[in-house]
């Protein structure tokens, strides 16, 4: 137990013949009781200080334990945002290479069709060719016959009619 300025100002001492001069013990008591006075109000204020400043830190700690757990969401934030990012940026790419291949088939399918197409008036162009110089060579042949020589009289105007009528029929056939 401590002892107060009160309980060394009430201190008594026992009397003894030729003992202390009572003033000066008195003075160095009171002196005493002023440095005992002093000290446990500084104690008193450095306590105060101290339940401060442990307020402030025990505030600082909260802030320096928030900003690491705020710090740690954020990083998980980030690295399920760049996660997410990247299955995204997968997906888009899968999606542009569906649609490419897509196109590619598309454009195959088309050529086909085209060269199918070309091929096919190739032959029609062959047959129109073939069917027009049996035409010219039927022609040919007409102008080429001995008959002009009897247009001009009757039995030969028969035959032209006959031969108009050959050259039509053979021209309808093959049209």
């Amino acid at each position: 137990m401590s002892l107060s300025p009160l309980d060394i100002h009430n201190k008594e001492f026992t009397r003894s013949f030729r003992g202390y001069d009572e003033d000066e013990v008195n003075e160095f008591l009171d002196q005493v009781i002023k440095d005992y006075e002093m000290t446990i109000r500084e104690k008193k204020e450095l306590q105060e200080q101290v339940e401060q400043l442990n307020e402030k830190l025990g505030h600082f700690t909260n802030i320096e334990s928030t900003l690491n757990n705020s710090i740690l969401i954020a990083q998980e934030t980030a690295e399920e945002l760049k996660g997410n990012a990247q299955k995204e940026s997968k997906l888009i790419i899968k999606e542009a290479e569906k649609n490419a291949d897509r196109i590619v088939n598309e454009a195959l399918n088309k050529s086909r069709k085209i060269e199918m197409d070309v091929e096919e008036l190739k032959k029609q162009a062959k047959v129109f060719r073939t069917r027009l110089k049996m035409l010219v060579e039927a022609q040919l042949e007409v102008i080429n016959a001995d008959d002009w020589d009897g247009l001009f009289d009757e039995e030969g105007e028969e035959e032209v009619e006959g031969i108009q009528e050959e050259t039509s029929e053979y021209a309808n056939s093959n049209a």
